[in-house]
């Protein structure tokens, strides 16, 4: 369970395989990578990280409910695919109090025309994309400064 000092960091289908999936789109830093340098960056500013990624919908949608329940201090999302059908994650996020950020590593914008509409985003406090796993760090310095961490 999340508490009000910590961050959920939440990842959809098929990030787990960052580094080795199409490394001229997502970069060649892997996920393990990036949830080592989130949790240095968030302890810097007294907050821990609960990094969750999962394949299934309904496991993320179970950590989005365990963090609201926790009172965490707020949420970076990269949903992968399921930015544009994920209506379940949707309907959690909708009821997640703190403040979240959508991140996707690439511009969506520049690519396929399928992946051009999020159904997350008009729920999100923000969005990042295109400036690779960067925009992980940036969400999280914008939550730890709303959290008055920063």
């Amino acid at each position: 369970m999340a508490d009000a000092g910590e961050v959920l960091l939440l990842n959809g289908p098929n990030l787990g395989r960052l580094g080795t999936r199409r490394p001229e789109v997502y970069g060649t830093t892997t996920l393990p990578e990036v949830v080592d340098d989130l949790a240095a960056l968030l302890a810097g500013h007294g907050l821990g990280l609960r990094a969750v990624q999962d394949e299934c919908e309904g496991h993320l949608i179970k950590a989005v409910h365990a963090a609201a329940d926790g009172g965490c201090a707020g949420a970076i999302v990269n949903p992968g695919a399921l930015m544009m059908n994920g209506w379940g994650l949707h309907d959690a996020l909708e009821d997640f109090p703190p403040p979240w950020i959508e991140v996707h590593i690439s511009n969506i914008w520049a690519r396929e025309p399928f992946r051009h509409t999020s159904v997350l985003s008009p729920l999100a406090d923000g969005v990042i994309c295109g400036l690779g796993v960067e925009g992980y760090r940036l969400a999280a310095l914008a939550l730890a400064r709303k959290a008055g961490r920063a």
